[in-house]
């Protein structure tokens, strides 16, 4: 065969046009698979992927100390992934931002950049370290639970995928462009996104309605909020949609009558920089006359851009203008698209989620048959171990009459049926072995092994087996990783209201009999100074004061059994000289509904409750936590039935008794664990039994120690200590605490009250009256109590409050015949202030 043969043979002729095509799809799906887009089942990159799993084979974990970031670097580099330095360091900076990932996966000591913009030290600087929700990415990968593949040169193996532990493509998102395509998905809350998939790993035939109801859209981590559900919807259901993002933005007077628009929250992946030269953009371009001053407050503690306004600006108009010429409402294009079997697929939020159960369950498999595989062989080793046991003078025999290893193996195996693995085992026995105690380890380590094998091989058969260790799995995660979400969803129907308020400092909130409202800051004047300008209507008083921080949320109940939501930096900033606003700016009150209490919550925690008591004697118990997702605009907070109302609701710790009253003189005392925890538009149970006619004029859940004052119609009062009534079980009659009501009249209601407190009286004339709480003598519950306010002719009192003002704790002595009741315990506020908290 000629030369020229061979030439030939090795030359193929190929169009230009089709060359180009084949070799730019090829590099496109180079790109695809192994630069741009995360695998459906970790949701990570192979640049992130080989990150995480260098540092665990460096032992970065985070009990142990930082590592400089250039160790990291090089090692990625020289191991696993054989591009540029900054490709490496500029993952891992990104992964350590809290702005940036909603759960960062490596905690760094040093400069890893700010939302302003600024970029990281140099990796020589900075140090880094796993955190505990990436270990629990790369958690079991010793098991064979994933499959392995050579490194670039073959010397090593990396993972395909980690074991993921949790669905972290939309734990955290991503975020790439590829050739041709590109991949946007959002970060969400771990509980919620946990609790949609322990819902679907239960009822995998349920359709996306039902995940949509438990993950109720993204969760930034910068906060803000998502204005409008379409998007959100649109996203879950076709794996598109765009989500309008807002900062979030309040408004706090200041002095001479100007207003200051305060920015503490940005849409995510916003410049905070760019924000600002866009409004001084505006500012100069005269676009933006009612500003008059730009200020960056931002610490470390969290973000604070200052926007003063001229003194006659219209706040709500100078927000529409920032909302539309800047980045302070920013538009995140939701595109779910990752890899499935090395495939770009896009994916609606159901199959997201199947995706990763899928790829859970087979790791859970395959890390159960690999524990099976060694479990049996360490039985097999510890049965021939008791074979030798039971009759160890032969086999020291057999040992003792060979002359090589070889011929003691031939020979125990000759002796015995025993295995190669099982005599291999016996010659390597220490003598300490053939004591009875360790007899006895070998029989107790064998009967552990044998249950252990019995569980693992239900988990390599069976499915459903699988599904509930998952389950548990999740349930233990959800418990770890609960955190609050930090993303408002608002309706697109509703008007963006710019809310009134501070920041996170500690306010007191005052709130009127007539509904008015005001929070000034917690020293103005010490005490409760400032309480009587609250309103300037005739009669009105101060009837609900606490101590809240600026991120806490005031709950207002109505009549009606609505709960509506309203926090705290939303109220007005007053001073001790302000009146305050109506509560009915604020919220979304239907025409005739009232509210009966208001109800400061510091968080929506699963572990306190929400009691609400209604005029019938219905009661109702349901987790603070199905409160969480309450607005303005109010959600079903108890069912109520035609004809009845909400008489009182109170925040419980779940241990105590509860107390009723009703307007015959009946009251009822039974334990709180008597009412099943209910959902949140439940009726409620029967509290307790009512005559014909009769109501519920007062329920609470006093302290054990409190005093109650109970007051009737014709202005009789007397104080009772709490402990004096009797347990009793619940729905049951009670018993009479008016022995006399043709002269009393009959209940008005009762509150906590020590002697030194102030009594606000409303009588049915319009007016109000105020006595201190010793005008009422303290007496049994079955004894008759004593006139307490002196009443015109024709004139009732129709309820009682706990008065809040500034006069409260300037009192005379108790006379002499009064026993001294010492203060109530002093509550503690978020930031340690003492809480001057009443109960109403």
């Amino acid at each position: 065969m000629t030369s020229g043969t061979l030439r030939h043979e090795r030359i193929e002729p190929r169009g230009l046009e089709q060359e180009m095509r084949e070799s730019f799809i090829d590099y496109s799906m180079s790109v695809i698979v192994q630069r741009a887009l995360p695998d459906a089942r970790d949701g990570l990159k192979p640049v992130h992927r080989r990150i995480l799993y260098a540092m665990r084979e460096e032992g970065l974990h985070p009990s142990r100390p930082h590592k400089k970031s250039a160790t990291v670097v090089g090692n990625v580099l020289g191991r696993y992934h054989p591009h540029g330095d900054s490709a490496v360091y500029d993952t891992m900076v990104r992964m350590v931002q809290d702005f940036s990932l909603r759960y960062p996966l490596i905690d760094g000591q040093g400069n890893f950049g700010s939302i302003d913009g600024d970029s990281a030290a140099a990796y020589r600087y900075t140090e880094v370290r796993l955190t505990p929700l990436a270990v629990d990415l790369l958690e079991d990968i010793d098991r064979d639970t994933v499959d392995m593949r050579p490194n670039f040169d073959g010397r090593l193996t990396e993972p395909a995928v980690l074991p993921c532990r949790l669905p972290h493509l939309l734990l955290n998102g991503s975020d790439g462009i590829a050739v041709g395509m590109a991949t946007k998905v959002p970060p969400h809350n771990a509980v919620e996104l946990l609790g949609a998939v322990d819902h679907l790993v239960e009822n995998p035939e349920c359709g996306v309605d039902e995940l949509l109801a438990l993950v109720p859209g993204p969760d930034f981590p910068t906060g803000g909020y998502i204005w409008g559900r379409t998007g959100i919807e649109s996203a879950y259901r076709t794996g598109r949609g765009r989500i309008d993002m807002r900062a979030r933005i309040h408004l706090e007077e200041a002095r001479f009558g100007k207003n200051s628009l305060i920015v503490t929250e940005l849409p995510y992946q916003v410049n905070k920089t760019r924000v600002i030269e866009q409004i001084t953009r505006l500012v100069r371009a005269g676009r933006a006359d009612a500003i008059t001053d730009l200020r960056d407050e931002s610490d470390r503690d969290g973000i604070r851009l200052v926007i003063e306004l001229k003194r006659d600006a219209k706040p709500e108009k100078v927000v529409a203008t920032l909302f539309k010429k800047t980045q302070l409402r920013y538009t995140f294009g939701v595109i779910n698209l990752a890899l499935v079997d090395g495939r770009p697929e896009e994916l609606d939020l159901k199959t997201a989620l199947g995706i990763w159960i899928e790829h859970r369950l087979s790791v859970i498999r395959r890390g159960a048959a690999h524990d099976l595989d060694r479990a049996r062989d360490r039985a097999h080793v510890v049965e021939g171990l008791r074979v030798a046991l039971d009759d160890i003078g032969r086999v020291i025999e057999i040992i003792r009459g060979s002359k090589t290893v070889e011929s003691a193996r031939s020979g125990l195996l000759a002796e015995f049926a025993l295995s190669e693995r099982q005599a291999d085992a016996i010659l390597a026995m220490r003598l300490v072995q053939l004591t009875g105690l360790e007899r006895t380890k070998l029989a107790e380590e064998l009967l552990a092994l044998q249950e252990e094998i019995v569980r693992l091989s239900a988990l390599v058969e069976d499915e459903g087996t699988r599904r509930s260790f998952l389950r548990e799995e999740l349930r233990e995660l959800a418990r770890r990783y609960a955190d609050p979400r930090r993303t408002e969803i608002l309706d697109d129907g509703t008007t963006f209201r710019v809310s009134r308020g501070g920041g996170g400092e500690t306010k007191l909130v005052l709130v009127s009999r007539g509904g008015y409202v005001k929070a000034q800051a917690a020293a103005t004047g010490g005490g409760l100074a400032g309480a009587e300008a609250l309103s300037n209507r005739e009669g009105d008083f101060a009837r609900h004061a606490f101590l809240a921080g600026g991120g806490q949320t005031i709950l207002p109940v109505t009549a009606r059994g609505h709960a509506h939501a309203l926090p705290v930096s939303a109220l007005p900033r007053g001073t001790r000289s302000s009146r305050g606003r109506h509560l009915s700016e604020f919220l979304d009150l239907e025409l005739g509904d009232e509210i009966v209490v208001v109800l400061p919550v510091e968080d929506f925690a699963q572990d306190r409750f929400l009691v609400v008591v209604t005029r019938q004697g219905q009661v109702k118990r349901s987790a603070l936590s199905d409160y969480a997702n309450a607005r303005a605009a109010g959600i079903i907070g108890v069912r109520i039935a035609r004809g009845d109302e909400v008489v009182a609701a109170f925040i419980t710790e779940g241990g105590g008794d509860l107390l009723l009253a009703t307007r015959s003189g009946q009251a009822i005392r039974f334990p709180e664990s008597a009412i099943r925890v209910m959902g949140r538009t439940a009726r409620g149970v029967k509290a307790i039994e009512l005559t014909r006619g009769d109501v519920v004029v007062a329920a609470a859940a006093p302290r054990p120690d409190a005093d109650l004052l109970v007051a009737t119609s014709a202005g009789y009062a007397k104080r009772i200590p709490f402990t004096e009534f009797r347990v009793q079980g619940r729905a049951g009659k009670g018993f009479t605490i008016l022995p006399e009501r043709k002269r009393t009249g009959h209940l008005v209601g009762f509150i906590e009250a020590h002697a030194a407190d102030e009594v606000a009286w409303e009588l049915s004339d319009g007016s109000v009256t105020t006595t201190l709480a010793r005008a009422a003598i303290r007496r049994a519950p079955r004894e008759a109590g004593r006139p307490a306010v002196s009443l015109p002719p024709g004139v009732a009192v129709e309820a009682v409050h706990p008065m809040h003002s500034g006069r409260r704790g300037q009192t005379d002595s108790p006379p002499a015949d009064e026993p001294r009741t010492p203060p109530s315990p002093e509550r503690t506020a978020p930031d340690g202030a003492p809480q001057a908290e009443f109960e109403f």
